[in-house]
């Protein structure tokens, strides 16, 4: 009974860390708050490399680049 106990505390203790092993992030609803980019050439010829941005959606305010919001993947603030 006794290391049944322990296994247990042991599981419990280590789940959080499982997940925070993820890279993707969620907002306030159940829509991801970002999407993966891969990376691409565009038609005047650079290349872009692979990337994380923002989901799209109808408003600019909730975008990593507007003041007051900040890039989870970089850390930058927003400036526009």
């Amino acid at each position: 009974m006794k290391y049944l106990l322990i296994a247990m505390s042991v599981l419990a203790f280590s789940l959080p860390a499982f997940a925070r092993g993820s890279k993707a992030s969620t907002g306030t609803g159940s829509k991801m708050s970002s999407t993966h980019v891969s990376g691409h050439v565009t038609k005047n010829g650079t290349y872009v490399a692979p990337h994380d941005r923002s989901t799209a959606d109808s408003t600019k305010t909730n975008n990593w680049s507007t003041k007051g919001n900040q890039n989870p993947s970089t850390g930058k603030n927003g400036s526009k």
